[in-house]
């Protein structure tokens, strides 16, 4: 692919919504660019006072398929409906293994343990069988 998608997400808290986001999606936190061991080193090294070192945090698929989901701080609350959301799949499913029902609201449950919040579940011919949740700051994404 010549070409990577980069997703960006305004955030009060971007550190514990990227937590949230890299349990839902499989992720992990984006390692620092060399020659830092950890991000405070890369912090420090860069002269970031501590108060600024939640303006931002990265996760990343850790095999490298998925999109970059970078998470920036910013000072207003959310407003309105997504324009564009998140579709989370059920671990392990496949377009030839799709989840069953009981798959989907497993997995719901355990994005709710995380901090999600359900909304709706839809059952729709010949679309499928999805859940709209919302992330810990009320970000709607859906379960598939």
């Amino acid at each position: 692919m010549d070409r990577s998608i980069s997703l960006a997400l305004d955030a009060a808290d971007p550190r514990a919504l990227g937590t949230f986001w890299a349990y839902a999606l499989g992720y992990v936190e984006e390692t620092p660019p060399a020659p830092y061991e950890d991000w405070p080193a890369a912090f420090v090294g860069w002269g970031l006072p501590p108060e600024r070192w939640n303006d931002a945090y990265v996760v990343v698929d850790p095999e490298g398929a998925g999109p970059r989901l970078f998470l920036q701080k910013v000072p207003e609350p959310k407003t309105a409906k997504n324009r564009l959301h998140l579709d989370v799949g059920v671990p392990g499913a496949t377009r030839e293994q799709p989840s069953t029902h009981d798959q989907v609201r497993e997995h719901a449950a355990r994005l709710v343990t995380a901090g999600a919040s359900l909304v709706q579940e839809f059952d729709v011919p010949p679309m499928g069988f999805w859940i709209v949740m919302t992330d810990p700051e009320g970000n709607e994404f859906c379960v598939v």
